[in-house]
């Protein structure tokens, strides 16, 4: 019976209904596509240091984050981690910005990543043409299908300068994209370093591989008191610098968050002001149950049943029409991530989010005297 009452109630008025739910679903989709960039932007930043095998990583003191560790290290670093106990290999990469000179004139920014693919350290992935074989002849590199035309070229084959050298893409990858929007390179480690001019052991990152039974922590701390002139980062603690540096320190996680939660506040007063209109037009009812021995928490529950009702149809045209927007942006530049997890918490946020928005609508409820439907 009260979900009877309050499928009425709420489908009495259909201009007010269509209003709560054009509310609820703009909140629901303007929550989405703010957390889908940012689990999508957390995604990019951190897809090397995931892809990359390594248990630890060594890096230079003042490294932000994967794309900007400079150039400090040496094989001197090396030897001394190869040297601790519970290591089983440490594979040298390089990572660096450099300028890209396209073919027919003009240039971009890109990130050169040199790494030896038979060390296993750092190996492009999602390779759609070309092989790994391919990218170690001599200039070759391999770069992500999405970025082709920013980078003046039309794919396998095709030449243009980066940094101080000739290089000719031999493979592409596909959904490999950059946060910076700064295309990603793969060479080998030695083009990489003549690209740079760099010296024959100069290097980014070492990935530190453990032994197996090895304790991470202890490794971990043995290294960091034999390297003196480096950092020993854990996996995670990379991934926490380089989110850190590129989605707080520059503003845009804030931003997207920020959002997201103006979403959820612009639903939640819209829900309210709809679920408090609706019980106001149909007081004197409500007062009648009263005056009949319906009891306050009866009538509490057929409000919080129009709003849960509310709560389950907006949000199954929101997320509809979220999945289209995540459809089309999987080609982008910026392409949204939706998760289970998020999937059910948007709807736990859309229900809590139209519970409280009943709260005002309970109060005015509250205040209902039985002894109004006699004075009618």
């Amino acid at each position: 019976m009260i979900l009877t009452l309050a499928f009425r109630n709420l489908f009495h008025d259909r201009i007010r209904l269509a209003v709560t739910l054009i509310g609820i679903l703009f909140s629901i989709v303007l929550v989405a596509v703010q957390l889908g960039l940012y689990l999508g932007s957390s995604r990019m930043i951190t897809a090397n240091i995931d892809h990359a095998n390594a248990d630890l990583w060594v890096t230079a003191y003042g490294a932000k984050s994967f794309e900007d560790g400079g150039l400090l290290l040496t094989d001197r670093e090396r030897h001394q981690a190869l040297a601790t106990p519970g290591i089983k290999s440490v594979v040298p990469i390089l990572v660096s910005f450099a300028e890209w000179r396209k073919p027919e004139g003009g240039s971009t920014r890109v990130v050169v990543i040199g790494s030896d693919f038979d060390d296993n350290g750092l190996v492009p992935w999602s390779l759609s043409e070309g092989t790994l074989e391919d990218i170690q002849a001599p200039d070759a590199i391999a770069v992500d299908k999405s970025y082709l035309n920013e980078l003046g070229i039309s794919g396998i084959g095709d030449t243009a300068q980066a940094a101080a050298g000739r290089v000719k893409v031999r493979a592409l990858t596909e959904g490999v994209r950059s946060f910076t929007q700064s295309p990603y390179v793969y060479t080998t480690l030695n083009r990489a370093r003549q690209l740079f001019g760099a010296d024959a052991d100069r290097t980014t990152f070492f990935l530190v591989k453990l032994a197996p039974g090895a304790d991470a922590a202890q490794v971990k701390a043995d290294l960091s008191s034999r390297l003196e002139t480096a950092e020993v980062l854990s996996t995670e603690e990379f991934r926490d610098r380089s989110l850190k540096q590129w989605l707080f320190r520059t503003g845009a996680g804030i931003a997207l968050i920020g959002g997201a939660l103006l979403g959820s506040l612009v639903g939640t007063v819209i829900v309210a002001q709809t679920l408090y209109s609706s019980t106001k037009d149909h007081i004197h009812e409500f007062a009648t149950l009263r005056a009949l021995g319906s009891s306050a928490g009866y009538i509490h529950k057929v409000i919080l049943a129009q709003a849960g009702l509310s709560a389950v149809i907006g949000y199954l045209l929101g997320m509809s029409i979220a999945l289209v927007i995540l459809y089309l942006s999987k080609g982008s530049a910026l392409p949204l991530v939706m998760t289970p997890g998020l999937a059910f918490w948007l709807f736990a946020l859309t229900v809590a989010m139209c519970a409280i928005s009943a709260l005002s609508a309970i109060m005015k409820v509250t205040k209902i005297d039985p002894a109004t439907v006699f004075s009618r």
